[in-house]
C-alpha cells in the first residue's frame, strides 16, 4: 500500500545536515500533535534551527535510522512579533545577521523589519555596520529564499520534484518563474540533468506544448543529447524522426524544420556520404568537430616522416634489456624496432600479453636517443600506476593538457602545445572523442603518439569508441599483442579472462564453501538475489579477512553490474556499511550518512583538489566545528567543505565503469538473472581483470552464460573510423 501524503507542522529544533547548494536538509523537528520530535528530509531554503515550518510528504522507514518524514513542499511560516523575529535572524538565515545585528534590526524596526528587507532595503544602512553593500546583499538573500519558495510550489504543482528550484533559481535568479511560465523549454537546454521530459510536462500543463517549432527543436536536441549520452557521435535522421514521432507525436515536417533550424545556428552537421544512399547522419557541432580534428591531425602527424634514431637498434635493444633486465620476445622485438618508423601507432593486448613491458621498452628506447618522452593516462589512478610500473612520471590527460578549472579549458592547445617529442597513452579504451580532441590539439604534429590500451574493455563512459575506431580504420599501424607470456599464462584470472573474451565459461573452481589460500577464480553457486547479498557480506566481513588476513577496505572490492535493485551498488553500499562500519553517522549528503571509516569514492573530477572520478579512500577525520570531512586516499588527504559532500558516494561496492583503471588484490562480484539487461561479455570481461589476485562470482550459471553469450553492445555510432579511413 502506497504511503499517505500529510502534513506536520513544527519547529525546527536541530538541523543535521543542509546543503546550500541544493538546499537538501535533514532536520528534528519538534511537532506538538502529537507532542514528538521526528527527522525530517527534503529540500528546505534557509533552513534555521527556530523556524516554524509546515511540511507536506510521507512517512518512510530508512534501513539503518528507522522512520522519516520525506517531505515534497515545505512552507516556512514567519514569525509576526519583534521577539520572533530577532529569533529568527539570529538562527542565521541570513548570511552575515548574526544574534547581534538581529537585535539591532528589531530595535530599530520591531514587527516590520522582514517587511523593511523585502521592500525597503536601504532602510538598513541607519543601523550602525550596515552599509549599502551590506544592506543590498541581505535584500538579495532574503528575496532569493521568497523566490525559491515560489519556484518549488510551481514545480510542485506541475509534479517535478521541488529539489530542481535551486538550480533553477542559480540559473535564472529573479527570472526564473517567468521562465517556467512561458519558455519552459529552455530548462531542457540551460540545467544539466532537468531534460525535455520535465520541460514538456510542464508546457503540457500550462497549455504551450502543441505542435510548436520551440517543442519540436526542444526534442532534437534531447534526442541527440540522450544518443550522445549513450556514447553516441551520431544519430541517423531516420532513427531520430521515427523516435520524435512515436515518443513525442512530432511529425516528419516538424522534426525536418527543426533540424534545418538547428543546423542555420550551427548546433548540430548533418552529414551524408556522397556516393551512398544511407540517411543523412546527425551530429551535435562539437562531436562533429572533435571527430574531424583528430583525424585531421593524426593524419598530419603521419605526414611527416619520422626521423630514426642515430644509434642502430641493436645497440639500442641491448642497452634496453640491460637496464630494465628484461629479455623481450621476437614480436616485442619487432614492434620495438618498427617504433622508430611510426608517427602514430598503437598497440593492444589483453592482461599479461606484456603491454606494461613494451610501454617501458618504448619509452626508454626514445629518451636514449635523446627524445622529450611523456607518458599519460585518463584517470589518477591508471597514472599513478603507470609511474609505479614504468618508472618514468605519468600525468593524467587533463593535468598533461593544463586544465584551467575556473575558465574551464586546457591551457595547452595548437597555440601552447606540450613539450614532447613521444607521448605514451594508456588505457586509451577510456579515452572519449572529446577528450582526444583536445590531446591531438596539444600534441605537436612533429611528435610521435602511441596510444596502449585493450580495445575488448568497456568503451569510453562519454561519446565515442576510440581505440576500436582507430584499429578498424586500417589507417594507423596496429600491433595486437597476443602472447600470454609464461608467469601470467599459470594466472587462472587471465586465463579466465581471454576465455570470457571467447565466449567460453572461464575455468574457476566451483565451492560455494570454502577458498583457501591457493583459489584464483570462484563460482558461488546462489540464485536467491537476497542470500548473494549475504554472502556478499559474509565474504568481506569474516571468510576473506580470516581465512586470507585481508582488510575489507583495502584488499576487497565489490563490483557489481548495476546501481539500483537486489545485489545492486546502492543495496551493497548500504549492507556493508552496516557489517563492516556500525558506528554513529557524522554528516549526511542527500544520498548517504557518512562514518568515520567509511570506505568512499570520489564521483567528479575536481582539478582544484586533484582528486578525480572513481578515485576511492577512507574517511579519517570530521571536524564539526567547521563542518569538514577529511578522506585519505593512496597518496594524500582531501578536505570537502560542506557544499561539497556530494562529490562523495559510498565506496563499499562500486559499478564497473567506476572500476576502469583501476585494480584490486580480491574482486567479488553478484551475477544474477535479475540484471540481464546489463550482462554484457566485455563487462565480465572488464570486471574480471580488474583482480589481482581473487575474483569470485556469485549468482547463477544461467547468468554467467547470458553475459557471454551478449557481444552486442560494443556497437556505438561514431564516424571517426570513416574519416580516418578516407584519408
Amino acid at each position: 500500500m502506497r504511503a499517505q501524503t500529510i502534513a506536520l507542522h513544527g519547529i525546527l529544533e536541530h538541523i543535521t545536515f543542509y546543503n546550500p547548494q541544493t538546499h537538501y536538509a535533514v532536520a528534528r523537528l519538534k511537532i506538538t500533535t502529537p507532542a514528538a520530535m521526528v527527522t525530517v528530509t527534503g529540500v528546505l531554503p534557509g533552513a534555521a534551527a527556530g523556524t516554524t515550518v509546515r511540511l507536506c510528504g510521507k512517512w518512510t522507514e530508512h534501513p539503518k535510522y528507522g522512520r522519516q518524514f520525506q517531505f515534497d513542499t515545505a512552507d516556512i511560516i514567519l514569525p509576526e512579533t519583534a521577539a520572533g523575529i530577532r529569533d529568527y535572524l539570529a538562527s542565521g538565515i541570513i548570511k552575515g545577521i548574526g544574534p547581534s545585528l538581529a537585535d539591532k534590526i528589531v530595535r530599530r524596526f520591531g514587527a516590520d523589519a522582514l517587511k523593511i528587507m523585502e521592500t525597503d532595503p536601504h532602510e538598513l544602512t541607519a543601523i550602525d555596520g550596515i552599509g549599502p553593500q551590506t544592506a543590498e546583499r541581505i535584500h538579495t538573500q532574503w528575496t532569493s529564499h521568497s523566490v525559491i519558495k515560489q519556484i518549488m510550489a510551481f514545480l510542485q504543482e506541475n509534479g517535478i520534484k521541488p529539489a530542481w528550484g535551486a538550480k533553477i533559481f542559480s540559473t535564472y535568479g529573479k527570472n526564473a518563474l517567468d521562465v517556467l511560465q512561458n519558455a519552459p523549454y529552455r530548462l531542457s537546454d540551460d540545467i544539466a540533468g532537468m531534460g525535455f521530459y520535465m520541460a514538456d510536462r510542464i508546457a503540457r500543463n500550462l497549455g504551450l506544448a502543441h505542435q510548436t517549432g520551440e517543442r519540436a527543436v526542444a526534442c532534437v536536441r534531447h534526442l541527440i543529447q540522450e544518443s550522445a549520452a549513450q556514447g553516441h557521435a551520431y544519430m541517423d535522421e531516420d532513427d531520430l524522426i521515427e523516435h520524435a514521432q512515436r515518443l513525442f507525436e512530432i511529425n516528419r515536417t516538424a522534426v525536418s524544420e527543426a533540424l534545418e533550424e538547428l543546423c542555420e545556428t550551427g548546433e548540430i552537421v548533418m552529414e551524408s556520404d556522397d556516393h551512398a544512399s544511407g540517411p543523412p547522419r546527425i551530429f551535435p557541432e562539437w562531436l562533429h568537430t572533435a571527430e574531424t580534428t583528430v583525424a585531421r591531425r593524426i593524419r598530419a602527424m603521419q605526414s611527416i616522416p619520422a626521423v630514426l634514431p642515430s644509434t642502430p637498434f641493436e645497440n639500442l635493444l641491448a642497452n634496453i634489456e640491460t637496464r630494465l633486465i628484461i629479455r623481450l620476445s621476437s614480436q616485442q622485438q619487432r614492434i620495438l624496432e618498427e617504433m622508430q618508423r611510426h608517427r602514430v601507432a598503437v598497440i593492444s593486448g589483453g592482461p599479461g600479453t606484456g603491454k606494461t613491458t613494451m610501454v617501458r621498452a618504448i619509452a626508454e628506447m626514445f629518451q636514449q636517443s635523446g627524445n622529450r618522452v611523456c607518458l599519460a593516462a585518463p584517470t589518477g589512478r591508471s597514472a599513478r600506476r603507470m609511474t609505479e610500473i614504468t618508472g618514468f612520471a605519468a600525468h593524467t590527460i587533463h593535468k598533461l593538457l593544463e586544465y584551467n578549472l575556473e575558465q574551464q579549458c586546457f591551457g595547452k592547445d595548437m597555440d601552447n602545445p606540450i613539450e614532447a617529442d613521444i607521448l605514451i597513452v594508456d588505457e586509451a579504451s577510456m579515452i572519449d572523442t572529446a577528450l582526444m580532441h583536445h590531446l591531438m590539439s596539444a600534441v605537436p604534429l612533429s611528435a610521435r603518439l602511441i596510444l596502449v590500451g585493450d580495445a575488448d574493455q568497456l568503451p569510453s563512459i562519454g561519446p565515442g569508441n576510440l581505440l576500436t575506431d582507430l584499429i578498424v580504420s586500417d589507417a594507423i599501424p596496429v600491433y595486437f599483442l597476443k602472447t600470454v607470456f609464461r608467469q601470467d599464462a599459470e594466472s587462472k584470472i587471465i586465463a579466465g579472462a581471454h576465455q570470457i573474451l571467447n565466449g567460453e565459461p572461464p575455468d574457476m573452481t566451483v565451492d560455494g564453501e570454502s577458498i583457501d589460500a591457493d583459489a584464483e577464480f570462484v563460482f558461488i553457486e546462489q540464485n536467491d538475489p537476497v542470500k548473494v547479498t549475504s554472502i556478499i557480506i559474509d565474504l568481506c566481513t569474516r571468510a576473506l579477512p580470516e581465512t586470507l588476513s585481508l582488510d575489507p577496505l583495502k584488499s576487497i572490492q565489490v563490483i557489481t553490474p548495476v546501481h539500483k535493485g537486489p545485489a545492486g551498488t546502492i543495496e551493497l553500499n548500504q549492507a556493508l556499511q552496516n557489517a563492516l562500519n556500525p558506528g554513529a553517522a557524522v554528516v549526511s549528503n542527500s544520498a548517504h550518512a557518512f562514518k568515520m571509516g567509511d570506505k568512499v569514492m570520489h564521483l567528479k573530477n575536481n582539478y582544484k583538489k586533484e582528486v578525480f572520478n572513481g578515485e576511492i579512500g577512507v574517511i579519517s577525520a570530521w571536524d564539526n566545528d567547521a563542518k569538514t570531512l577529511i578522506v585519505a586516499y593512496e597518496d594524500r588527504l582531501v578536505e570537502y567543505g560542506p557544499d561539497e559532500m556530494d562529490e562523495l558516494t559510498l565506496g563499499y561496492a562500486i559499478s564497473v565503469h567506476k572500476s576502469q583503471g583501476s585494480e584490486y588484490p580480491v574482486v567479488i562480484m553478484p551475477l544474477i538473472t535479475r540484471h540481464y539487461v546489463m550482462l554484457q561479455r566485455n563487462l565480465l570481461y572488464t570486471a574480471v581483470t580488474r583482480a589481482q589476485n581473487l575474483v569470485i562470482l556469485i549468482g547463477t550459471q544461467k547468468a554467467l552464460g547470458l553475459a557471454l553469450a551478449n557481444d552486442r553492445p560494443r556497437m556505438r555510432r561514431s564516424g571517426l573510423a570513416r574519416r580516418l579511413a578516407a584519408g
